[in-house]
């Protein structure tokens, strides 16, 4: 029949009636609405403000003022009403939240958003210093558990520093004696410096050896720490799946919390202690050196004289010099470097998904296409790794060549003070090791920056990944939100709710509904008209929208979508998880898996196997109400989960609420023919201009549904069984 609406008009199947209202036509073929005898609370019925017609020609919009300031979808319902008035389509309005450009303000890349698509607002990272970026992360590591390993290990090699720094001053000294003692070709002294050497060469080989242990702890103890915090924040309730709806920052969040969280550790460990030791050794022979350069002695027209600091301002002009021509051309590396780990993340994504779909590539003859697309991503990896090529190649000009004349640049501004005779052999080779160290530390930025470009890559990306997972909530609150409240009676309730796009298009109009306990709702509806968003919504997974739902204990609840999630490891843990394998007594799992019709299984309930991969989709649905039946939840939320079931096994599953868990309240969205028999209540997803409604359809004859529970007793004539109860 035909309802005549207050915005458009649309086709309700036959004994289809709107929730909160029974319809009826008059004899001017309006529909005229009354209250549908308790089967609705009252109030605001599924949509609040629609009127009819005849209210809407009667009534001038414009002037309508409300005591409240309305939602953003009776204000976009209001504005559906004046297009359509005016001969436009109702659904041709859009609407964007704060901050998200409309197709007014931006053109829309053509084809980068699919009809329908579930496209909520993406987060953009600003990206901030790496001094801010890195004290960020730095706070998360002071309440963690970690601390005090890694304070200790950094403790430690900070010590190990100070005594390599001893034991350098002490090698530098060495070298004057030695080389005085091969000046005065003094045998005796030249034996005794020998075993000097080995000394002090015996003492830093054992510190070198214990730095460099704890410096791989520390890069372990470091990883272990930020990976646990980015799985606490990434796996956090619902905010996995939220964080890929968020655009690009959650992409690939595997290299972010695997790759890039390697790199990072790695890299900071070995230029933070690289760092650390240079600035120790900077402070310690600049001193020295400064001492030193009185000691280098200039002759103009017979006098002589000497600068003070003459060979540190020599050094710090030569690293100074180094250090911005390695700026300048070495500065591009860090955009390469993130490019690259980016579209290497793209790579092996793609490579994982041909892996993960081979079967159904190889039934479809789709290996050319698939090569096509790697290759695709291969030419973009290759690309990025070819400007980065180029881009060292240039910085090997300036590093090498700076290492390289720093080999003579110590003798050359040391030689005036050997040739005027104020330095002797041993003591200008004091003076050049001590320039080295020097120049050694001043360098440092030189020679690392390559590495110190991959570090700030990867410490942008983990950053970036770290500040999208924590923003999450922010992004919620950017547009209108779907308030998930507990119900004090504990009932499942829907008041006003729509579920929006990120471009304010309705995917479900305002609904009001009320379950009880222990009753069987059925969500019918055409593909995509919305139905596994509203499923998504209860669980809290999808919040954009409006209105309030009113929800039971969630300990109580359980979601089983169309494919059922089964973990790495064997059919036991597959069919207790969440809880470990061990939660529940061997007993109750066995007469799950036979109450379900897997019986064939019980002799591998403990072989390790890829489930996804080995079992057919039905046999996958089986296990998920094997797991259904040892949880025993209240409330159960089906969407599609008998989809891929033959009918005797959807009728064995299903009657598990007729028998073990026969006062369960479940809700289901389904398609297959049989599904109302094993519901009291359908509901009628009906898609209009502004969004899909809910309707009430007419329950299924009661004599054809007596006939489907009479097949079902003569099929499992023992279908009462005990519940199972978790081990103790």
């Amino acid at each position: 029949m035909l309802v005549k609406d207050g915005l458009e008009n649309h086709r309700v199947p036959a004994g289809a009636s709107r929730i909160g209202r029974s319809s009826s036509l008059d004899p001017t073929g309006v529909d005229s609405s009354a209250t549908a005898g308790g089967a609705v609370p009252l109030g605001d019925s599924m949509l609040g403000i629609r009127r009819t017609r005849r209210s809407l020609d009667s009534e001038n919009i414009s002037e309508l003022q409300p005591a409240a300031k309305p939602s953003g979808l009776r204000r976009r319902l209001r504005r559906a009403a004046e297009l359509e008035a005016d001969g436009q389509p109702a659904s041709g309005e859009t609407w964007s939240p704060p901050g998200v450009a409309t197709g007014r303000d931006k053109p829309k890349t053509p084809g980068a958003t699919l009809p329908g698509e579930y496209q909520p607002p993406s987060v953009e990272y600003e990206g901030k210093s790496a001094f801010a970026e890195t004290w960020a992360l730095l706070r998360t590591l002071w309440p963690s558990r970690y601390r005090m390993a890694i304070g200790l290990l950094a403790g430690g090699i900070i010590a190990i520093l100070v005594g390599n720094m001893f034991g350098q001053i002490q090698l530098n000294r060495w070298h004057g004696a030695f080389f005085d003692a091969l000046e005065q070709q003094n045998l005796g002294a030249f034996g005794n410096q020998l075993l000097i050497f080995l000394a002090i060469v015996a003492g830093l080989l054992a510190l070198v050896v214990g730095q460099t242990w704890m410096q791989e702890m520390l890069k372990v103890r470091l990883r272990e720490w930020l990976t646990h915090h980015l799985l606490d924040e990434w796996l956090a309730a619902g905010r996995a799946y939220r964080l890929g709806l968020a655009g690009q920052i959650g992409v690939n969040p595997d290299q972010r919390i695997e790759e890039d969280t390697r790199k990072f550790t790695e890299l900071s460990t070995v230029l933070g202690v690289g760092l650390l030791q240079a600035g120790m050794l900077l402070v310690t022979f600049i001193s020295i050196l400064w001492a030193l350069s009185d000691n280098v002695v200039f002759m103009y027209e017979g006098s002589k004289f000497s600068i003070p600091g003459y060979m540190v301002w020599c050094a710090i002009l030569y690293a100074l010099i180094g250090s911005l021509l390695t700026w300048r051309v070495g500065l591009p590396l860090i955009a390469l470097n993130t490019e690259r780990y980016a579209r290497e993340a793209d790579l092996r994504f793609a490579l994982v998904r041909v892996s993960e779909s081979a079967e159904s590539i190889a039934l479809f003859g789709g290996e050319r296409d698939e090569r096509r697309q790697l290759e695709g991503n291969l030419d973009r990896v290759i690309l990025s790794m070819r400007q980065l090529s180029g881009a060292l190649a240039r910085l090997t000009w300036i590093t090498s060549g700076y290492g390289w004349i720093a080999i003579v640049v110590p003798i050359v501004v040391a030689s005036p003070g050997y040739f005027s005779g104020g330095l002797s052999l041993g003591g200008m080779m004091m003076v050049v090791g001590a320039f080295n160290q020097v120049q050694t530390s001043l360098r440092w930025f030189v020679e690392r920056f390559p590495e110190i470009a991959d570090w700030r890559a990867t410490l942008q990306r983990v950053s970036a990944f770290k500040a999208a997972v924590a923003r999450l909530e922010q992004i919620d609150d950017s547009i209108d939100s779907i308030r998930l409240e507990r119900c004090p009676d504990g009932k499942l309730g829907f008041e006003n709710v729509s579920v929006l796009l990120s471009d304010g298009r309705v995917v479900i109009a305002e609904a009001t509904v009320e379950i009880g306990h222990g009753e069987r709702v059925l969500i019918v509806g055409e593909s995509g008209a919305g139905k596994s968003t509203l499923f998504r919504a209860v669980a809290g997974l999808w919040r954009w929208g409006n209105g309030t739902i009113r929800l039971p204990d969630p300990d109580s609840m359980m979601f089983m979508p169309q494919r059922p999630y089964l973990p790495l490891g064997t059919m036991r843990a597959a069919i207790t998880y969440p809880e470990p394998p061990d939660a529940f007594a061997d007993e109750d799992i066995e007469a799950a898996v036979k109450r379900v019709g897997l019986s064939d299984f019980l002799e591998a309930l403990d072989v390790e196997a890829r489930l996804d991969k080995s079992l057919s989709l039905g046999q996958q649905q089986l296990i998920g109400f094997a797991r259904l039946l040892l949880h025993k939840p209240v409330w159960v939320f089906l969407d599609e989960a008998t989809s891929a079931l033959d009918e005797v096994s959807q009728r064995r599953v299903m009657s598990i609420f007729d028998h073990e868990l026969h006062g369960a309240t479940v809700m289901s969205i389904g398609h297959r023919p049989g599904l109302e028999a094993f519901h009291t209540r359908t509901l009628h997803l009906v898609r209009t201009p502004v969004g899909a409604m809910l309707h009430h359809k007419r329950p299924q004859d009661q004599q054809e549904a007596d006939a489907w529970r009479a097949a079902i007793a003569e099929e499992l004539p023992n279908a009462v069984f005990v519940r199972p109860s978790p081990a103790v």
